[in-house]
C-alpha cells in the first residue's frame, strides 16, 4: 500500500505491477513475433544459389528489386589465382570486371501475382541476359526463372535465404 499524492488517500497495489508487466511483456513477444513475419515475407536479404556456387543479395532499387552477387565459392579462377571476371558478358568491355559485384537480377518489379516478381535476369555462365521472375515460395526460398522466347522455354533455380 502506498499514499496517492493526487488524491490524498491510500490505493491498493498488490498485483498491480505484476499483472502490467506480464501484460507488457507478452505484447512485446507478440509484436517481435509479428515484425519477424513481416519481415520474412520480403525477398530482401541474402541468397544461396541452387548449386552453392554463389551468394547474391537481394535490394530494393529503382521501385523494384535487384539481385547483386556477394560472395562466390570460389572466388578466384583455379587458372589465374586471380578474382573471377565476367569472362562470358556478351559485351566485351565487361568481361574483365570482376564477379563479384555483378548485378544478375534486374528491375523486377510486381507481377500482379503475389510474392512474384518480374524483370531480367543475367546468366554469367552464357553472358546472355532473359526475361525473368522470382517467386517467393516461402519465407526461406525463392525461384528464379530465366525464359526465352516469350516466356515459352523457362529455367528455373530454388535459392534459399542464407544465414
Amino acid at each position: 500500500m502506498f499514499r496517492d499524492p493526487v488524491r490524498g488517500r491510500t490505493a491498493k497495489t498488490k498485483g498491480k505491477p505484476m499483472k502490467f508487466l506480464r501484460t507488457a511483456t507478452i505484447a512485446t513477444a507478440l509484436l517481435g513475433v509479428w515484425l519477424g513475419t513481416v519481415r520474412a515475407a520480403e525477398p530482401i536479404g541474402n541468397w544461396q544459389t541452387e548449386d552453392g556456387k554463389a551468394t547474391v543479395r537481394i535490394a530494393n532499387c529503382g521501385g523494384g528489386l535487384c539481385g547483386t552477387i556477394v560472395a562466390l565459392k570460389e572466388a578466384n579462377d583455379p587458372d589465374t589465382g586471380r578474382p573471377k571476371t565476367d569472362k562470358n558478358n556478351a559485351d566485351a568491355n565487361l568481361r574483365n570486371r570482376p564477379m563479384i559485384g555483378v548485378l544478375i537480377v534486374l528491375g523486377m518489379k510486381p507481377s500482379g501475382t503475389a510474392n512474384k516478381w518480374a524483370g531480367q535476369v543475367y546468366n554469367a555462365e552464357d553472358g546472355k541476359t532473359y526475361s525473368g521472375s522470382l517467386t517467393l515460395q516461402d519465407a526461406s526460398t525463392i525461384k528464379l526463372e530465366g525464359c526465352i522466347l516469350g516466356g515459352l522455354v523457362c529455367k528455373a533455380s530454388i535459392w534459399t535465404r542464407a544465414s
